[in-house]
């Protein structure tokens, strides 16, 4: 009430003098060309919440508004006639069904709204000629009106097929512009949709396809979006959407040829061999083509997901924000991002939040997202009213100051406007917008199910309705815009390019996955599909670039730049090592970082705390003691042509993150894109990026990506939680077969691997290649020789022993084989023990793809040593369940495979530290009790 009480503030009668001397006298003014006194306001003794709008308890506060008004307009609420623009969208005829989903308050507020009698006027007031403030658009030319042409104008801007949300956005400028698009009269466009739903149908009346139908005008919304954006100077749009409407958007958005679309419902098709392929709905496509309003060349490009709903919308981001990187597009002029949703999956999936966190982030910012929600009213089954707890599925957008435009999707010239402002609006602020299609779902959740099971009476009403193509060409024929004949042609038409399209599919022999590839490489692969590079290269550098890069590392390479007396300690043991010869696992880091940015590859990293390092051992940005927010990065002076390193703290945030940077390093195979975990086992809030896209993404959609997870890992006896990274579930999701050795050549046999591999995985023991451990970041022991980083040298899948065993190799009684920290365990036992020349050690550095071939070296080398597997993870966790097949698969399966570890156990760690002294002690016994083992299969 308190805003409306200002109306009186705002909208005032034409006076015939500014000058008023008191408060007692009366004031003259003029309604309609006569003078009249503004006498005092009368007095009620109703209650308050029952009161009319001019009432004794608000005629003080309007009288002081409006004293305040005539000594500053200035300091008086911007509000008044904007009452509807923070309530009228409560009111607007968003509901193409006229059914209520969203039930509103009946509070006097809403009330006023919906009846004038309410604020205590009667039908004579509306005649009344009021001055309009030089804030509202509402007037066009005009800068007077009677209070009925007010109220209708206002009414036509806010509270018909458009409701607009914006008040909460706290920035003056950006609210003004959105009342001058909605405020001003004549707001107009036309439309013309497709009948691609019905064809579909009509050929596959029992397959699931996740139709558009009730919500067609969402192709001419894309359009919109995408001709304005294009007028704008856009020249690619990445766009991410669920499966409702999918296979329209891939034909009349993006311009799929409809014959690849019709061969996916073929199931009598063999698929190509070019992995497991995906269902239809999931599918994506890049394609490069003139827009025909603007004559310009754009680039679309759809991403394939999964059917986690909304888990597409970060990878989205990252991709749009590496093109925006590429290119040098700093503002998102060139380079920009759509997102479609459902309302349900808008509203409930956390992942929305955490990709709207993003935006405004200086390292993440695609600057500005256009947001089309397909708002269904109802979930799969589920009605609003118990899937959420807002009115509207998109009030998540208010958390960025996002202006939301709600529109009746069945009024396709009111969703082509509100489309047209939000792509405006974008190109203006670089700021997110949503627009919320209030829609219908005609069918259920695809076209097998039945909703009227669960939602009778909105189905019923549904089955009545006309779809929105039928309604809208009855309006263009009553009107005159087009003829019967006109119409029927266009239709004739579009049914005769998808009848040939029809034919042409059934030509087709094989189904192929590549011609649905969303984010290609362009010049990394040959004819043949294979990579062009695939070679292994040496790793080493001269030492002179070592020793450069390491004195950059224990530098600071800024003038006049004060840093923490702490950090000096750990340069200058940085520069220590450098003259030593030896790296840390920091310095390592430094040297493998350092040489690939001077050959011009660019790294980012990105991830919690990453810019110092979870365990402060990387501080890769130095900051300035005696001056706020001055940074340096020495990364970034290495050479004056190298490639800029990025390396970003990020939001508190797994999912959102993770698929942000899976998206990023989709763009282009030159590059190093880091996502690392502030502790191993904090990827699991992010299994859905890693189960349904950087496991499965090359096999489902023939899509590559670099992306290099950084997972620290160790049992340190500091409990269940941050000690396992859960390395067993990354190695149960191989390709790999367990049970076959690969036949490769000895020189081919680690790159050959790697065709087939959906991923690598290594827990390195040396710091070579970036897999961080916890305690090894300071291990003594844990250092490289330069001489191991010198020309010549490579990544080592496998580490052998070149300790005592060497000497007398057929003396040597157990080979122990492990991988990663464990391994430092194991030779202070060995040596405690005096075994050195009696049991052998090997590191597996490289999991996955599993080193069949070094491993039969070490196992033949040891013809009689029994094998054994140690790790320091429980016997139902870690590596032992992958690793044991492989050993039996390398060696005669006549040699069992024993295992040393800690027993099955349901949590990763104990949370006591002397129980957790005692396990290791006991395996470590097992592992070196030359007795210990009986008979084991």
């Amino acid at each position: 009430m308190q805003r409306l009480r200002t109306t009186v503030a705002r909208l005032r009668p034409i006076t015939a003098t500014q000058t008023v001397k008191s408060q007692s006298q009366a004031r003259p003014m003029a309604v309609g060309g006569a003078l009249r006194t503004f006498e005092p306001l009368r007095s009620y003794t109703t209650s308050v919440s029952a009161e009319p709008f001019l009432n004794g308890t608000s005629s003080n506060y309007v009288e002081e508004m409006y004293y305040a008004w005539l000594e500053n307009p200035r300091s008086v609420h911007k509000v008044g006639e904007r009452v509807w623009g923070v309530r009228g969208h409560h009111i607007a005829k968003l509901d193409p069904l006229d059914i209520g989903v969203i039930d509103f308050d009946e509070s006097p507020v809403m009330l006023g709204l919906k009846k004038v009698g309410f604020y205590g006027l009667d039908e004579s007031d509306l005649d009344k000629v009021f001055r309009l403030p030089t804030t509202t658009f509402i007037g066009g030319s005009e800068s007077v009106l009677p209070l009925r042409e007010i109220i209708s104008r206002l009414e036509m801007a806010y509270c018909q097929s458009i409701g607009v949300e914006f008040m909460f956005i706290n920035d003056l400028e950006q609210c003004q512009w959105i009342r001058q698009k909605f405020e001003r009269p004549g707001v107009i466009m036309s439309v013309c949709l497709s009948v691609f739903e019905e064809f579909l149908q009509r050929k596959w009346s029992s397959e699931k396809r996740f139709g558009l139908e009730g919500c067609e005008s969402l192709i001419p919304a894309l359009k919109t979006i995408i001709d304005k954006s294009s007028m704008n100077g856009v020249e690619s749009i990445i766009m991410g959407m669920p499966h409702r409407g999918r296979l329209n958007v891939l034909a009349n958005v993006i311009h799929k040829e409809l014959d690849q679309i019709f061969c996916q419902f073929d199931s009598n098709l063999e698929a190509a061999d070019e992995g497991s392929g995906d269902v239809k709905y999931h599918l994506g496509m890049w394609h490069r083509r003139i827009n025909r309003v603007t004559d310009r060349n754009i680039t679309l490009s759809l991403m394939a997901n999964p059917s986690h709903l909304e888990a597409v919308d970060p990878v989205v981001q990252g991709k749009t924000k590496a093109e925006q990187f590429y290119c040098g597009d700093t503002e998102g002029k060139r380079v920009m991002s759509i997102l479609l949703h459902g309302d349900a999956a808008f509203a409930g999936q956390g992942v929305v939040y955490e990709t709207f966190h993003l935006s405004d982030l200086p390292s993440y910012t695609t600057h500005g997202t256009v947001h089309v929600v397909v708002n269904n009213q109802v979930g799969f089954t589920t009605d609003p009213r118990v899937a959420r707890s807002s009115s509207y599925p998109t009030d998540v957008a208010k958390v960025v100051n996002a202006p939301i435009f709600h529109v009746n999707a069945d009024d396709p010239e009111a969703v082509m406007y509100v489309c047209n402002v939000a792509a405006e609006w974008r190109a203006t602020f670089h700021k997110d917008v949503v627009v919320d299609l209030v829609c219908y779902r005609r069918n259920g959740h695809n076209e097998m199910d039945e909703p009227l099971f669960t939602q009778p009476l909105m189905y019923k009403q549904i089955k009545k309705q006309k779809g929105v193509l039928q309604k809208y060409s009855e309006k263009l024929l009553a009107e005159g815009a087009v003829s019967r004949q006109d119409y029927e042609e266009e239709i004739a038409k579009y049914d005769k390019i998808c009848e040939e399209a029809h034919a042409r599919s059934k030509d087709e022999k094989i189904l192929h996955i590549k011609h649905w590839l969303d984010s290609p490489w362009p010049g990394f692969f040959n004819v043949d599909g294979q990579p062009k590079s695939m070679t292994s290269r040496s790793t080493g550098l001269p030492e002179e670039e070592l020793v450069h890069i390491g004195y950059i590392a224990s530098s600071v390479p800024v003038e006049d730049f004060t840093i923490h007396r702490g950090l000096s300690r750990i340069l200058k043991g940085r520069a220590t090592m450098v003259g030593q010869r030896v790296c840390d696992w920091a310095l390592g880091e430094y040297m493998a970082f350092g040489s690939l940015l001077k050959e011009g590859t660019h790294i980012r990293l990105s991830g919690q705390d990453v810019e110092r390092g979870t365990f402060s051992h990387r501080h890769h940005v130095l900051h300035d003691q005696k001056i706020d927010r001055r940074i340096c990065i020495p990364m970034n002076h290495i050479s004056p042509n190298q490639a800029p390193y990025t390396v970003c703290n990020s939001s508190l945030s797994e999912y959102g993150v993770l698929g942000f940077e899976l998206g990023f390093a989709m763009a282009s195979p030159n590059a190093l894109v880091l996502w690392e975990a502030q502790f191993g086992d904090f990827h699991n809030t992010a299994q859905c990026i890693i189960d349904q896209f950087i496991c499965p993404g090359q096999a489902k959609w023939v899509r590559q990506n670099g992306i290099v997870l950084l997972l620290p890992h160790g049992m340190e006896g500091m409990g269940p939680e941050h000690s396992s990274a859960r390395p067993e579930r990354f190695l149960q999701m191989c390709n790999e077969d367990p049970d076959t050795y690969p036949i490769f050549s000895a020189e081919e046999f680690a790159v050959r691997q790697l065709y087939d591999c959906n991923w690598i995985i290594v827990n390195c023991s040396t710091p070579l290649i970036v897999i961080t451990p916890k305690s090894l970041l300071r291990h003594p022991e844990a250092k490289s020789s330069f001489d191991d980083m010198l020309p010549g040298t490579h990544f080592q899948r496998l580490i052998p022993d070149s300790g005592p065993v060497c000497e007398n190799p057929e003396a040597v009684k157990r080979i122990v084989f492990c991988t990663g920290k464990v391994y430092y365990e194991l030779t202070r036992e060995r040596n405690n023990r005096g075994n050195d020349d009696t049991v052998a050690i090997a590191r597996i550095e490289q999991l996955s793809p599993f080193p069949f071939d070094q491993v039969k070296v070490e196992t033949d080398r040891y013809p009689n040593a029994d094998l054994v597997w140690c790790q320091e993870e429980h016997k139902n966790q870690g590596y032992y369940d992958y690793v044991k097949p492989r050993l039996r698969t390398t060696v005669d399966r006549t040699r069992p495979v024993w295992y040393a570890g800690r027993g099955p156990a349901a949590a990763p760690a104990t949370g006591n530290k002397a129980a957790h002294l005692v396990e290791l002690q006991r395996f470590l016994d097992t592992a070196f009790n030359l007795d210990a083992f009986t008979e084991q299969s």
